[in-house]
């Protein structure tokens, strides 16, 4: 985090930032009634989760009260289950797949489609859009951010301009737009988001992924940028998609054979249905060879004969 941010940051606030892999994880303390969890990362890293914020909640003398999600993907909510039976507090989410939750509908959940790990774990409680959670005298806006995810919502404190805005907008760019990936609209859902973003009056963005960050305008400008692009060139939207969804699957790894990385892919239902809507004039296994040469010439990956590794 940078000085600018880090100034901006309210004392009441700790930010858990790790690799990609996870989400940031966002503390809210100082209240009597006791502290709340934004996110809490891919389910791999539960263990370090728990630490952080048991770290965090001694050091404040603070126990964890609730725990929020901004959207249900496995590396928002994937230290949920652990971090519950640790602590026994509730969990609210975002609407639209509250049921998903209680019958753990792990299709419905994009958790069986994407081929990603997420530990069940009970919801009780809605984080309703045009609601505001409160949290040690802050009133933290509730908005809707469809787009990265249909059910999405971001956090928004007016007194401080502190945005939480998960995967809706990071300094570089937003998440991808996975409506457009399983062959629905979304592109436009994403623009809604930022336009959301920009009628507010923010000083501070947390992003879902990578550090906070105070020049909001820049990044609006580049996400923006990268919208369009996308808009004329969905192929190119759905080759970045793919990449990174391989890329969350090597750094959940660490490594792998290439027929065991192909095997699997080839078994990943988002990947096939990708393969099927813009690249079927290939055999599914060499376009899928395709992106593991372009992430070792990226220097995501290295290749070793049969071996490929995380970088």
């Amino acid at each position: 985090m940078s000085a600018a941010a880090a100034a901006l940051l309210p004392a009441d606030l700790r930010v858990l930032e790790r690799g990609w892999l996870s989400s940031n994880s966002i503390l809210m303390l100082a209240d009597p009634r006791g502290a709340v969890l934004v996110d809490t990362g891919y389910c791999t890293h539960a263990a370090q989760t728990e630490a952080l914020v048991g770290h965090a909640l001694d050091a404040a003398g603070e126990k964890l009260r609730l725990i929020v999600n901004t959207h249900l993907h496995s590396d928002h909510c994937g230290g949920n289950a652990r971090l519950t039976e640790t602590h026994g507090c509730p969990v609210w989410i975002p609407p639209g797949q509250f049921e998903a939750v209680q019958a753990w509908d792990a299709a419905g959940l994009s958790y069986a489609p994407t081929g990603q790990q997420c530990p069940h774990f009970k919801a009780s409680g809605i984080l309703q859009p045009g609601s505001v959670l409160e949290q040690a005298g802050r009133e933290w806006q509730v908005m809707a951010s469809p787009g990265h995810d249909p059910d999405a919502v971001l956090l928004f404190e007016p007194n401080a301009g502190v945005l939480i805005s998960a995967d809706a907008l990071w300094e570089h760019g937003f998440g991808i737009v996975f409506p457009e990936i399983d062959g629905k609209p979304g592109f436009d859902e994403v623009e809604q988001s930022l336009d959301l973003i920009e009628s507010l009056p923010v000083r501070l963005v947390i992003p879902g992924h990578g550090a906070a960050f105070t020049d909001v305008s820049a990044a609006l400008n580049e996400a923006r940028s990268r919208l369009a692009f996308f808009r004329q060139h969905p192929d190119r939207h759905a080759r970045h998609a793919a990449k990174a969804l391989l890329m969350f699957h090597m750094l959940e790894l660490g490594e792998i054979t290439r027929a065991d990385l192909l095997s699997w892919l080839d078994h990943t239902p988002i990947h096939i249905n990708m393969w099927r809507q813009y690249f079927s004039g290939k055999s599914a296994k060499a376009w899928s060879g395709e992106l593991i040469e372009e992430l070792a010439r990226a220097g995501a990956l290295t290749i070793d004969g049969e071996m490929i590794r995380c970088v």
